[in-house]
């Protein structure tokens, strides 16, 4: 009899990220590090490969980027302190850029279990390149998985988190690929004085169910 594949763990939006105590690369980092901050936490499938290294480079290019939102950065990788550490100074001597932000060393792969970033179909004893957006409750609010041999995008994923960070203090819903500055999705009024009062404010009604308006 052959064994059952195993289902990986997933966790799941707008619940508490799973809990993690890891060494990194800056010492261990606890859920409780990143309390009131957003944190960005990202992994990839080995050191030294050139897909990751585009993609670390990618991150530690926007780093100030992210800072400025109140965001933290956290790589993580199945490999041991040492093995990052000598990455990230490859990257500094072969391309000019530092890496600034921690990498966990997940090498008895407990945070990658439950953050679901082990695939089986992909790989046993390496992660995905799984990320994930918490917001400074500790509450997953995103999480996007791309396939090991081709790389995720920064870009968008700074897109996302302005996304998140917008509806949250707008209390709004954003439509396809919305960027700053373009219009946004708000929920109908409640009140037959809300619905006289939004009249002269602005809002271009697109549907019955919904207006628009751009911030």
């Amino acid at each position: 009899m052959t064994d059952a594949p195993q289902t990986p763990q997933m966790p799941r939006l707008n619940e508490a990220a799973p809990a993690f105590d890891a060494p990194t690369t800056d010492g261990r980092k606890t859920n409780a590090d990143y309390k009131g901050k957003w944190l960005i936490l990202f992994s990839h499938p080995a050191d030294f490969t050139p897909v990751c290294t585009t993609e670390f480079i990618g991150f530690a290019k926007r780093q100030d980027d992210f800072a400025a939102m109140n965001t933290a950065l956290l790589g993580l990788s199945i490999d041991s302190v040492h093995s990052h550490i000598a990455w990230m100074l490859n990257i500094k001597e072969k391309f000019g850029v530092e890496i600034k932000f921690p990498i966990i060393a997940d090498l008895n792969m407990k945070v990658a279990q439950a953050y679901g970033m082990i695939q089986p179909g992909a790989s046993d004893t390496a992660a995905v390149r799984a990320t994930f957006i918490i917001d400074p409750e500790g509450v997953l609010r995103a999480m996007v998985y791309y396939p090991m041999n081709a790389g995720r995008s920064v870009d968008e994923i700074h897109r996302l988190l302005v996304a998140l960070q917008t509806a949250d203090e707008n209390k709004c819903a954003m439509p396809e690929n919305w960027k700053p500055g373009d219009q946004v999705i708000v929920p109908p009024p409640s009140t037959p004085e809300a619905a006289v009062a939004r009249g002269g404010e602005g809002y271009n009604t697109v549907d019955w169910y919904f207006s628009t308006r751009a911030l």
